[in-house]
């Protein structure tokens, strides 16, 4: 079992990997049964389950938000969850910029994201 501090290491590469639109070491980050679910469309956002069927979410977020980050505010972490507190920053096609926070629930299993809850503000 990992401890909190291993998990919110794991946590913060997966987030670097996210900023450097590096599918490949974000999938290497997930279980094969992992589950994300995404903010949009709103209340419930769309779930998404497997790592095959994560990867291609976000292979196809990456396709259209070349200029997305997150930034981190807060990570903290209680047994195998995670939470980071954070603002996600992007630039839209008519070149003005956007911004929304928002906070990640994350679970975590022998290493590997088995499951990121995500929630917005607004």
């Amino acid at each position: 079992m990992n401890t909190e501090l291993e998990n919110m290491e794991i946590i913060r590469r997966f987030n670097d990997a996210l900023n450097a639109a590096d599918l490949e070491t974000m999938t290497s980050l997930l279980s094969g049964d992992t589950v994300f679910e995404n903010t949009a469309p709103a209340p419930d956002g769309t779930r998404y389950t497997g790592r095959a069927e994560v990867r291609a979410f976000w292979e196809e977020f990456f396709h259209g938000s070349a200029s997305a980050r997150i930034e981190v505010e807060e990570t903290f972490a209680a047994g195998d969850r995670c939470i980071m507190r954070w603002v996600y920053r992007w630039r839209d096609p008519q070149d003005r910029d956007g911004h929304i926070r928002g906070v990640d629930v994350y679970r975590l299993r022998d290493g590997l994201i088995t499951e990121k809850l995500s929630y917005v503000k607004g």
